[in-house]
């Protein structure tokens, strides 16, 4: 008798095609935006299957939360760039320039080329193999804590992670840069019953990112984890116009931005000054040290994502005023 879980598993991933394909062949933008976010869903189920519920938490919160959060915030901008925001996305684009060919064309062999070479790399890898897991095992007792993901994370490869959250940082200076010149879209105006939503709705996402930060040491969480859900709050906070960012406020997100990547660079400087190699923590600070980096980069994480959501930096506006008298 066939396993359910397998039939389950080979719908699963039939599932996960169908869905990559129709985000790609959809063309009115607010359906494409919908089918990449039940993709993402899906995947992150998918995820829990593989046994990886760390990665299953990171798909849902940040792949397919933010993300579809800052698709659909986009679509606003462009519909709203058109002059007719409630315009269907279809009609809004036919203005649009077409695509020159050579630019099609040379897409379609970038994506070709990644296609064979990671076609490459999964034939040349070995069928059965011991993996990390045994040199992972056997670090754990000098990672200062108890789940191998964090340790592999903020410690065995600490440095690919510090190098994450600098990309972090430079996005939302990207973004800031970018929309200087860009005109402000008005903000929806949200009803009574999401706003009661969001009152109802902003405790508990405050709690659950805070116990994902915490329970990172010896549980599926983490850092990006609880970063991802509380950002959830700033993007609630922007939808309701509970919170609207003032050019005042500048400095304190300035500071935030770059509070996770100062707290992980000063950790590896205070380690390696004690004659050590960096991020080779002290056993009996590794857990203290680890908790720390991860508590400001879940901030940071959370402020950067919120304020990718928002776009433009605060001060754009008044200095364009400026610039327009």
């Amino acid at each position: 008798m066939i396993d359910p879980l397998v039939i389950f598993d080979l719908l699963l991933a039939l599932g996960i095609v169908a869905l990559a394909v129709a985000a790609l062949a959809t063309r009115e933008s607010f359906a494409m935006i919908v089918v990449f976010i039940v993709f993402g869903l899906v995947s992150a189920l998918a995820w829990v299957r593989l046994s990886a519920p760390d990665v299953a938490l990171a798909e849902a919160a940040i792949g397919t939360g933010v993300t579809g959060a800052l698709l659909l915030k986009t679509l606003h901008h462009l519909r709203c760039a058109t002059g007719q925001p409630g315009q269907n996305a279809t009609q809004a684009q036919i203005s649009a320039p077409p695509v020159p060919v050579g630019v099609t064309l040379a897409n379609a062999a970038f994506c070709g080329l990644i296609t064979l070479g990671l076609a490459v790399a999964f034939l040349g890898a070995p069928a059965a193999g011991p993996g990390f897991e045994g040199l992972v095992a056997q670090a754990m007792p000098q990672s200062g804590v108890e789940h191998p993901v964090t340790a592999v994370l903020l410690n065995f490869r600490a440095y690919d992670t510090l190098m994450e959250v600098v990309v972090l940082l430079a996005a939302v200076i990207a973004v800031w840069q970018i929309e200087r010149g860009l005109s402000d879209a008005p903000a929806p105006v949200m009803g009574e019953v999401w706003q009661g939503f969001a009152r109802l709705a902003l405790p508990a996402i405050v709690v659950v990112g805070t116990y994902l930060l915490w329970v990172g040491a010896e549980a599926p969480g983490g850092a990006f984890q609880g970063g991802a859900v509380l950002a959830a709050v700033g993007l609630l906070l922007l939808l309701t116009r509970a919170y609207v960012p003032q050019p005042a406020h500048r400095g304190i997100a300035r500071g935030a931005f770059v509070l996770g990547t100062a707290a992980f660079a000063l950790v590896a400087l205070l380690v390696a000054s004690g004659g050590r190699v960096a991020f080779e923590y002290p056993l009996a600070h590794a857990k203290t040290l680890i908790l720390l980096i991860e508590g400001m980069v879940t901030l940071s994480i959370a402020v950067t994502l919120a304020a990718l959501f928002h776009g433009r930096e605060p001060m754009a506006l008044k200095h364009e005023g400026k610039d327009d008298t």
